[in-house]
């Protein structure tokens, strides 16, 4: 029995191979996947709400639905970027990338695309800044698989367009201006659109736009 790590590292150099071969076994009605070079050890196919801390070897089909901007810490010690992934039950979770996989995922990672990840580090989700959307998140960093699925893949589809939006009204954003660095999404119709002009003395352009939601 190999150890998990070596027994995972081999299963991600037989599945790409595989996709290049177009010779994949994967049995109907199942949500894991076998691999005829290792008959005796598999991979776990899952959702996000079935992966935890302990769970091991596995890997979880995902969408972007939101990508924030990089920002820093409190501390000035780091810079984060956040993401909200989610998957094909419509389940969410956050994502957290730092400083050096900010740089080395920027190619890869777009807004709406699909992906299959593997190996992310999970833990709790801390609560100190609000009702976290998942009780675990979760880090990518070095060791995180991640291969996107195009139109073209022979194996897997990318998910549809999200249906669950995470809108925040216009009565709320009182509530949020506390918080100069938080990042929301708004749905509203532009009733008007002001020309460009410099903001006071400055060389910034700035345009005014009004509003309106559904309220």
């Amino acid at each position: 029995q190999l150890p998990p790590v070596i027994s995972f590292f081999l299963y991600i150099c037989e599945y790409t191979m595989l996709l290049w071969t177009s010779s994949v076994c994967q049995p109907n009605k199942d949500t894991t996947i076998w691999l005829t070079i290792f008959p005796t050890n598999m991979v776990l196919r899952v959702n996000i709400n079935q992966i935890e801390p302990a769970t091991r070897d596995w890997i979880c089909k995902v969408q972007i639905v939101e990508i924030g901007r990089p920002r820093e810490s409190l501390d000035k010690k780091c810079t984060f970027q956040n993401l909200i992934l989610e998957d094909e039950e419509e389940c969410q979770i956050k994502a957290v990338m730092y400083t050096d996989e900010i740089a080395q995922y920027a190619a890869t990672l777009k807004l709406l695309n699909t992906y299959l990840i593997s190996t992310a580090k999970v833990k709790v989700s801390p609560t100190s800044y609000g009702k976290p959307i998942h009780k675990f998140q979760w880090t990518l960093d070095k060791e995180t698989v991640i291969e996107q699925i195009k139109e073209s893949h022979e194996v897997e589809r990318p998910l549809p367009p999200p249906t669950k939006l995470n809108i925040t009204s216009f009565d709320r954003l009182p509530h949020l201006m506390v918080d100069s660095t938080a990042e929301i999404d708004i749905l509203a119709i532009v009733l008007r659109c002001g020309p460009q002009k410099n903001a006071g003395r400055s060389q910034h352009r700035c345009r005014e736009i009004t509003l309106c939601d559904n309220q």
